[in-house]
């Protein structure tokens, strides 16, 4: 039975200036606007049910997303954009059922049920991103570090690759205040390079910061060279450092071949850039199979409030451990969104809410739409002065 038709679609671009306090700047994206292709489906059906979604952007292409998603056209997973993740908040009732085999869903050392309570009561581990973006002075890296250890924070990732020194400042500032070696069971550092540096360069700077002791570099190189990520996982691993690396794939299919080459010890699937949450669903099986722990990117624009089901639907079903598995977190943009990620001493609380978390506030999507919303009537004349 057909509960109604597509009645309209609109595509909104939406854009935070997230760029005029330093937030996310990286060793590739100095000056990042978050923002988002924001596309709602309503239908014509008594109960109003519409779909919401995302293509994560950082501000410059949005328009080509944009004008892609009005002719009907498919998600490019080309740079900047975030491939698209279409999957309705579903006017009140849940999108999405899935099963798994039953060989996969009895295995893990304790059983599903067990599982689900040990969720709702603890959460899924998450480590922040939010103290240490390169757009940062080292005073404020430092305030937001203190504030994150005083609200329980242990895991922390640094961004890394735009200059050497600078990196080995900013790192010995988070290694001295989150603890020396001693206490690297409870208190972890990650770095992301955001595909900056060739093969050979990736070696030589992670050997210089192997001091440091991080858990993984993220993004060494670039995202489609598979073989040069299996050589750089062959050199770093005996200094202890891992490969993490997947927000930019965009099919199972490289995926499969990371795996294959045994080029990543640590595997990011992206909400947005993987094409629906079927191939999302794909990659966890296959990590479940070579024994790779994932742990998603997030942050973004609404990438927390997306990722947080895999993840959680991860452990129940498929993965049924914690071992070496964290996720993203990222302190930006959660209050413009109806359903906003909770987040509870440092981990992802399960989402009470059905559907995919991908609806946004109407007020901050008029207020932020670009160009003619209320924040860019006032920045766009200022920057052009």
């Amino acid at each position: 039975m057909v509960r109604g038709r597509i009645s309209r679609l609109s595509v909104r671009d939406v854009r935070f200036p997230t760029s005029l306090g330093g937030h996310g700047a990286d060793a590739m994206h100095t000056d990042p606007d978050y923002s988002a292709a924001y596309v709602v489906i309503e239908t014509d059906a008594e109960d109003g049910i519409k779909g919401c979604g995302i293509t994560f952007t950082l501000g410059k292409g949005t328009e080509v997303d944009w004008s892609r998603k009005g002719r009907g056209a498919p998600g490019d997973s080309g740079r900047p954009k975030r491939g698209v993740g279409l999957v309705g908040q579903a006017g009140g009732k849940a999108c999405l059922e899935v099963t798994c085999g039953h060989e996969i869903l009895q295995k893990g050392q304790i059983g599903k049920k067990e599982r689900e309570k040990q969720m709702l009561a603890q959460g899924y581990p998450a480590y922040t991103t939010s103290c240490a973006w390169l757009g940062y002075s080292d005073d404020t890296l430092k305030q937001l570090c203190a504030q994150a250890l005083k609200d329980g924070w242990t895991r922390f990732k640094v961004k890394v690759g735009a200059d050497l020194q600078d990196d080995m400042r900013r790192c010995q500032i988070i290694r001295d205040m989150i603890g020396p070696e001693k206490t690297l069971s409870l208190f972890l550092q990650m770095m992301d390079a955001n595909q900056r540096w060739d093969v050979p360069e990736a070696v030589e700077w992670m050997s210089k910061l192997a001091k440091f002791k991080p858990l993984w570099i993220e993004e060494p190189t670039s995202p489609d060279d598979i073989l040069g990520h299996a050589t750089i996982s062959k050199a770093l691993v005996p200094l202890g450092i891992g490969i993490a690396t997947g927000e930019q794939c965009h099919n199972r299919v490289i995926f499969k071949q990371l795996l294959q080459a045994k080029a990543l010890q640590f595997l990011q699937i992206d909400s947005c850039r993987l094409g629906s949450v079927n191939e999302n669903l794909s990659v966890l099986l296959m990590a479940k199979k070579f024994e790779i722990p994932v742990c998603p990117h997030a942050g973004g624009v609404g990438l927390c409030e997306l990722v947080q089901h895999l993840i959680i639907f991860d452990y129940i079903s498929v993965s049924a451990s914690l071992e070496n598995r964290v996720c993203e977190y990222v302190d930006h943009l959660h209050e413009h969104f109806k359903y906003p990620v909770m987040i509870q001493r440092a981990s992802y609380m399960p989402p009470k809410d059905p559907g995919y978390s991908t609806e946004m506030k109407e007020e901050s999507v008029k207020k932020h739409q670009y160009p003619d919303g209320e924040v860019w009537k006032k920045l766009l004349p200022a920057q052009e002065n």
